[in-house]
């Protein structure tokens, strides 16, 4: 029958164990949900305001609103297209007193310096390799500065101006050649600044990313694994992380791992342990137990001791001459030993074969002068003796020392008392 109970004990056991862990798999899945909700409802918040950024700009832009942005992009525009206007007619006039066929030279490498500074541009945007952006650069410097150089030519050969006219005339055209391309060079590295400066979170998203994939190299790898092998656009980066996250770990938090896990359980069971009270009288009561009780007769029931060896029969002594030898005893034949019931009273086995020295009656200065008092009696002196004493003094403690009783007496007495005085205030009142 015990087999069986405890059987039945374990099945519910494990059955209380596994409702627990479901409800802990279940518990973690809906906090996962909330955080993601949560993060989705941020990310809706955070485009709904940008659209509304962007809406307020464009109606700012229509109402003709000027900001120094505007200003500054609008006035290089500006500047960009009088620079063109000086340089290209000198352009046009230099290869056409060379010969008409030479008309659109001027107009394709014109047309060539602007092209490649607006491919500039657009690598910006596009964030493409750094050697493309300054292949560019310098193509553009290349187109600007051949240009240059002839309205400089033809600056300096026109007619009817001084040698210092003429010299002039060729550094301004040659300035304006290149000023348009400067200034248009100028805006572009100010309007990438100004993005990236304005760009913080991007920037912090691709640090972390960065840093993601430093500390955590196989989780990574997983994680790149089942992008690649899922469709285009179904997995998400976030998703494939935390999958590769329980994958690698077996936790469903990205961050958490079964040793963290441990830790935090140690930890939470320290603190539980830590802010439960201390009952001072449940100490003190407990430190009673640990006194030496001085006499046997004041002994409430024997410690049992354990058996140690198989229960054997002591042959009876033997009287011996002291001439003749002792008589040789036949072995007697071992005695199985027989099972102990757990309720009936233990016997203490004989540890060898010798015989037991009587040790005679116990003194009587050994005894308890004290004769064992009633119930009624030790209640009676507890009111007698705490008659004057305030209810917080009223403890098993030390009603125990004052009676010089034990201390399951003493927590009765206790309680009684404090009945009673609870009971007689309340009439009072």
């Amino acid at each position: 029958m015990s087999t069986v109970a405890e059987f039945r004990e374990q099945r519910r056991l494990d059955a209380a164990a596994a409702e627990e862990r479901r409800a802990e798999r279940e518990r973690a899945a809906d906090e996962r949900a909330a955080r993601l909700r949560e993060q989705a409802r941020i990310d809706r918040e955070r485009d709904r305001q940008l659209r509304l950024e962007r809406r307020a700009e464009r109606a700012a832009r229509r109402a003709g609103a000027l900001t120094p942005e505007q200003v500054y992009r609008r006035g290089t525009l500006a500047l960009v297209v009088a620079s063109g206007l000086a340089s290209l007619p000198a352009q046009v006039l230099h290869f056409v007193s060379i010969s008409p066929m030479l008309l659109p030279l001027p107009l394709a490498l014109e047309g060539t310096a602007w092209v490649v500074a607006a491919g500039v541009a657009y690598a910006d945007s596009r964030h493409l390799a750094v050697w493309v952006r300054w292949l560019l650069r310098a193509l553009v410097v290349a187109a600007a500065g051949f240009a240059a150089s002839i309205n400089y030519l033809y600056g300096t050969h026109l007619p009817g101006l001084s040698e210092a006219d003429a010299t002039t005339a060729g550094w301004g055209l040659a300035a304006v050649t290149l000023f348009g391309p400067l200034l248009f060079e100028i805006r572009q590295w100010v309007s990438t600044l100004a993005a990236v400066a304005g760009d913080d979170d991007r920037r912090e998203r691709g640090r972390h990313a960065r840093i993601r994939r430093w500390h955590h190299r196989k989780v990574a790898r997983i994680a790149d694994r089942l992008l690649s092998a899922a469709p285009f656009g179904s997995l998400t980066p976030e998703q494939a992380w935390a999958r590769a996250w329980q994958i690698h770990t077996g936790a469903a938090d990205p961050g958490m791992t079964p040793e963290l896990y441990r830790k935090a359980t140690r930890s939470a069971a320290a603190l539980a342990q830590a802010q439960r009270p201390v009952d001072l009288d449940a100490n003190a009561e407990e430190s009673t137990k640990t006194e030496r009780i001085r006499s046997t007769a004041e002994q409430a029931e024997s410690t049992p001791a354990p058996i140690t060896a198989t229960l054997v029969r002591v042959p009876d002594p033997v009287p011996v001459d002291c001439v003749k030898s002792a008589p040789t005893l036949k072995p007697l034949p071992p005695i199985d030993p027989t099972p102990v019931d757990p309720i009936a009273p233990r016997a203490v086995a004989a540890e060898s074969a010798r015989p037991r020295r009587a040790t005679g009656r116990v003194p009587a200065a050994a005894k308890s002068t004290r004769p064992r008092r009633t119930a009624d009696q030790l209640l009676t002196e507890a009111r007698t003796v705490t008659a004057n004493w305030p209810d917080a003094q009223i403890t098993a403690e030390g009603i125990r020392r004052e009676l010089r009783t034990s201390p399951k007496n003493a927590r009765m007495l206790r309680d009684t008392l404090l009945a009673e005085r609870g009971q007689g205030a309340e009439a009072v009142a």
